[in-house]
């Protein structure tokens, strides 16, 4: 299922909990062979490639209020566990698992953190 979403800056997206906005790579055309490929192979492969655009806080942890303690600050702020991905990073994903958006005529991909099987993370890529 596909969403389609108005003109707006794609800064102003906020990610909530262990999601992950990952733009899929543009998939070749042809094998390594020479073959052409039809336009709907790619998306039926099971397992997709990407690049991390934005990543949500994380896991919540509950805010621990100690009682015995009066003196302490009881603010209900809750933590969160970060996640691994970092903007830049290649993910590789199940294809399943995400939500397609569509945004200024480009796809995206908001996927669960468990859905991603590896990450390639190198800083030389983007200098």
């Amino acid at each position: 299922m596909a969403l389609e979403i108005g003109e707006q800056n794609l800064d102003k997206f906020i990610l909530v909990g262990d999601r992950v906005l990952i733009k899929p790579k543009t998939p070749h055309d042809k094998t390594s062979t020479g073959l052409f490929l039809p336009p709907g192979v790619h998306e039926r492969e099971a397992i997709q490639s990407g690049y991390v655009l934005k990543v949500g806080p994380g896991y919540p942890i509950p805010a621990i209020n100690e009682v015995d303690e009066p003196w302490k600050d009881k603010s209900n702020e809750v933590k969160y566990v970060p996640l691994q991905p970092r903007e830049g990073d290649i993910a590789i994903y199940l294809q399943k698992s995400g939500w397609e958006i569509e945004f200024s005529n480009e796809k995206y991909v908001i996927v669960p953190h468990n859905a991603i099987l590896m990450l390639i993370r190198d800083e030389s890529l983007f200098k």
